[in-house]
């Protein structure tokens, strides 16, 4: 099953990895939008612009992935993936085969899910999501859209975590609590309560929008 993928940088290279030696997928080139084309190859495979991607990439014959991080605290990812559905593309996701999981997940498209997962019964994983290597998604637990876990990460059962919100390396979330949207949890936080939309978390201490370090933060990390 021949795909392309959106994206041109470090997670571009990580998924062609993944998408060539652990799934049933064949990645046949790259698209970039028009303003970054530099180069016709990445990867040793052909790299089109975003406006000739139809006609050389048409979606009757190629599903695609879109293969960005987290910049604008995963604004940027969601607006290419949205592009890419309106153009016609079937969005597909990667699951890593060296994870463990049970055959009631419900996972949306273009997720890009690394190894060594845990993920216990009755999980949603909703569409975009990125989570990297060695977590504990607890039963029940619900992520939201265009969300981005790094590793080491433990979320207990029934936690919801909200739309484009950004999870740093070993933070735990206590079960039955909520994480808005658009949040930034730094690494090695420790939730332990509701967390309203758009605010930072550094350890236990919660910073809501309108708190100038969590507009720093955000500016700093994200450029948004």
């Amino acid at each position: 099953m021949n795909i392309i993928l959106f994206g041109l940088g470090e997670i571009a290279s990580l998924a062609h990895f993944y998408f060539k030696n652990d799934s049933k997928y064949n990645v046949c080139g790259f698209v970039v939008d028009d303003e970054y084309y530099e180069s016709t190859t990445f990867n040793d495979l052909p790299v089109v612009k975003k406006s000739e991607c139809l006609s050389k990439f048409p979606p009757s014959e190629f599903k695609a992935h879109v293969a960005l991080s987290y910049s604008k605290l995963n604004k940027t990812r969601e607006l290419k993936y949205l592009e890419m559905k309106r153009m016609g593309y079937e969005l597909v996701s990667y699951v890593c085969s060296k994870s463990v999981f049970w055959s009631d997940l419900e996972i949306g498209d273009n997720c890009f899910i690394l190894e060594n997962q845990t993920i216990q019964p009755t999980v949603k994983i909703g569409n975009n999501v990125m989570i990297w290597s060695i977590n504990h998604l607890g039963h029940g637990c619900i992520i939201k859209d265009h969300t981005y876990l790094s590793s080491g990460i433990v979320v207990s059962g029934n936690t919801i975590i909200g739309s484009r919100t950004f999870v740093g390396v070993n933070s735990s979330f206590k079960d039955f609590i909520s994480v808005g949207d658009d949040c930034f949890v730094t690494m090695g936080s420790v939730v332990t309560k509701n967390i309203p939309d758009d605010s930072t978390v550094i350890g236990s201490d919660i910073f809501e929008y309108s708190s100038e370090v969590n507009k720093k933060l955000k500016l700093k990390y994200f450029g948004v």
